[in-house]
């Protein structure tokens, strides 16, 4: 890959809009890390970090100038290849009309390397089968992704039990280092439409110093996971656990809120509403996100499979770290650590796991 290096982003902003491309990244607002529209790099979260631990999240103030000086926010790239709510078709008394309208061209700035990977695995759900989802295909193709290196991680993260960070490897149009004294921008181009975006830029070559620095800004980062699973064997070892007393001792604290799946970078579980107009003769079908923790998720023949809350859990735990390699050959889980900050009672998956296994 070739890197040069950047003082700034406002030409990679502007230039991503020039192309036409709708620029979303880390913004602050409803007092957390959000994606969101930018017009300007002025808009990025500078001298903002966070602080996340189980049940736990707050925005606090740097004492340095750094743009991506946070962890994972509860925004993944899951709400742009998988909006949480979207028509599938409308019917106006016996024709039916197509919902479906072109995929918006949109850079997501900021996308860190466990996002990546849950990219990753959600294109083995949705194109890697016999029945790829051509609405899926389009979002993704008219997807730029700028990805950003961890140099900060949270202390719900265990990416690196996970194999999937905090060095974005591939899967990426541009990559990201954020450097300081001085603060500049070390970028890898991952594909042509990368090479083709920055070229045009004002840059300069990446320098043996600058390349050094961002290595150690991600070796840095790998000892500084604030959480870590032992993956040896889990797939069989999460097997043989299926009577484990530890899946009711979970329940009895676990709301079924379903947080966990709706910050959860991976989970890809729908249902769909249909809503009928208020005169008549007007219907619409909308596909929106569901989560294996709702009671009615496992309905059959008007009683839910999994009735208990300690067989939901277990459900998707399970799924997560072992079956989910039976169905798509891979782990359903990053390590982003969304699942344990934005838990309300704060449970944690690598506590569980560790009491289970």
């Amino acid at each position: 890959m070739n890197a040069v290096v950047m003082e700034s982003l406002e030409p990679l902003v502007a230039g991503l809009r020039s192309e036409g491309f709708t620029v979303v990244g880390p913004t602050v607002r409803d007092g957390a890390i959000r994606f969101a529209e930018l017009s300007h790099a002025a808009q990025l979260p500078a001298g903002r970090g966070d602080d996340q631990q189980p049940g736990h999240y707050r925005l606090t103030e740097r004492d340095d100038e750094l743009v991506f000086g946070f962890a994972a926010s509860p925004d993944s790239a899951k709400r742009y290849t998988q909006p949480p709510r979207q028509a599938l078709f409308r019917m106006r008394e016996a024709e039916v009309e197509e919902t479906r309208s072109q995929a918006p061209r949109i850079a997501l700035l900021g996308v860190r390397a466990c996002d990546l990977a849950a990219i990753a695995v959600q294109d083995r759900v949705f194109l890697g089968g016999r029945h790829p989802d051509p609405a899926y295909r389009e979002r993704r193709e008219a997807l730029f992704l700028i990805a950003v290196n961890c140099a900060v991680p949270g202390g719900t993260c265990f990416c690196v039990s996970m194999g999937t960070g905090p060095k974005a490897t591939a899967g990426f149009d541009l990559a990201l280092t954020e450097l300081s004294a001085p603060h500049r921008f070390l970028v890898e181009t991952g594909s042509e439409r990368g090479a083709e975006v920055v070229a045009p830029l004002p840059h300069r070559p990446a320098g043996g110093d600058d390349v050094t620095a961002a290595e150690e800004v991600s070796g840095v980062a790998a000892t500084r996971m604030g959480r870590q699973v032992d993956t040896d064997n889990i797939q069989e070892r999460l097997a043989a656990a299926h009577d484990s007393p530890r899946w009711t001792e979970v329940a009895s604290r676990c709301l079924a809120c379903t947080n966990c799946t709706m910050v959860c970078p991976t989970c890809f579980c729908t249902t769909v509403e249909d809503a009928t107009g208020f005169g008549g003769g007007e219907a619409e079908r909308t596909e929106v996100w569901d989560s294996c923790f709702t009671l009615d998720f496992s309905e059959v023949a008007g009683s839910p499979v999994r009735g208990s809350g300690s067989a939901r859990y277990r459900q998707w735990l399970t799924h997560k770290f072992s079956t989910w390699f039976d169905q798509f050959g891979m782990s359903g889980c990053v390590g982003c650590g969304r699942c344990i900050t934005w838990c309300p009672t704060g449970i944690d998956v690598t506590e569980e796991l560790g009491c289970i296994l």
